[in-house]
């Protein structure tokens, strides 16, 4: 048995690839998608027939409309191959709008129902700002279930879990970008390996916090730099991965340990509920969150913009 046949026996694996032509060499249950990924795809000759059809069906219809049908199309497509969800996202500069994100939202369900695919199959990714976390609040109490992207702060994990979200994404390998930079010659590899790893204490925290209080917010951990990320994260409820390390995990029959348990101590003095202000000033106080957080919503909305320009040169 190899490693990623092992490591489905502790945590449900997640595909994050638009790439869905490599989705049965890996048989995840899940998939995910973003900006980045799609655009990515696109440029990609056996992708490229997909957004020239879409433009084509919709003519005259504005990027915005367009880019979501090209969306849809992606998922349905990847929805035909893993048995279970997709993730879906929202247009990143949208993030601090809490009323066009849960338009958008609502549109690309729309899309998704009109091609058959039923709501459960599909998580809407919306970015976790304050207001994208109140956007979630009102989808999910709609039941459209939402996949808060680019958590890397405990008080965000707290406001989605009292949001309803269904599932939130933190992004261990950026974390782990961020703790490295910053120590710059002192960063010691060997020493923040596996459970020592920043981004890996980060939604270990997460986790326990959620299963010892009964918190029904799934944790898929993303953004992985190495397999030893996660290996580490293994028990973690979902762990979505990209195809380069699920070849890795599949190419090795190395015996490994899950990471995660529920022996952690009980933390005590946790605010469960934050208003707008200590939530904003709790994501403030943390400067690796504040910034990764800024720099991942510039990061989706550029390449939103760069499809935008992919399909204007297509009209």
């Amino acid at each position: 048995m190899n490693q990623l046949e092992r490591l489905k026996r502790h945590s449900v694996v997640v595909a994050d690839t638009g790439d869905f032509r490599l989705l049965q060499a890996f048989q995840p249950r899940d998939a995910t998608t973003n900006p980045s990924l799609i655009l990515k795809a696109v440029l990609q000759p056996e992708y490229a027939p997909l957004l020239a059809q879409t433009v084509a069906a919709l003519p005259g219809r504005p990027p915005d409309e367009i880019v979501d049908a090209l969306l849809v199309r992606f998922g349905t497509e990847i929805l035909r191959i893993v048995p279970g969800r997709v993730s879906t996202e929202v247009d990143a500069r949208l993030a601090f709008d809490t009323e066009a994100t849960t338009k958008r939202a609502r549109h690309l369900m729309r899309l998704y129902e009109a091609q058959g695919i039923a709501r459960e199959r599909v998580l809407i990714k919306v970015a976790a700002t304050w207001e994208g976390i109140r956007a979630a609040e009102v989808l999910e109490s709609e039941g459209i279930h939402c996949n808060l992207t680019l958590v890397f702060a405990f008080c965000q994990a707290v406001a989605c879990a009292d949001a309803g979200a269904r599932l939130i994404s933190p992004f261990v390998g950026r974390i782990y970008d961020w703790h490295k930079r910053a120590a710059a010659g002192r960063w010691d590899e060997a020493a923040h390996a596996g459970a020592s790893d920043p981004g890996v204490r980060s939604v270990a925290r997460i986790h326990h916090h959620y299963k010892q209080r009964g918190i029904r917010t799934e944790v898929m951990a993303a953004s992985f730099r190495n397999v030893g990320q996660i290996l580490a994260l293994a028990g973690c409820d979902l762990l979505t991965i990209s195809p380069e390390l699920l070849t890795q995990l599949q190419s090795s029959d190395a015996p490994f340990e899950a990471g995660l348990g529920l022996a952690e101590p009980r933390e005590s003095g946790v605010t469960l509920r934050l208003d707008e202000a200590s939530f904003r000033r709790a994501l403030n106080d943390d400067a690796m969150a504040s910034e990764k957080l800024g720099e991942g919503v510039r990061a989706f909305a550029a390449d939103a913009v760069k499809l935008d320009g992919l399909i204007e040169a297509l009209r």
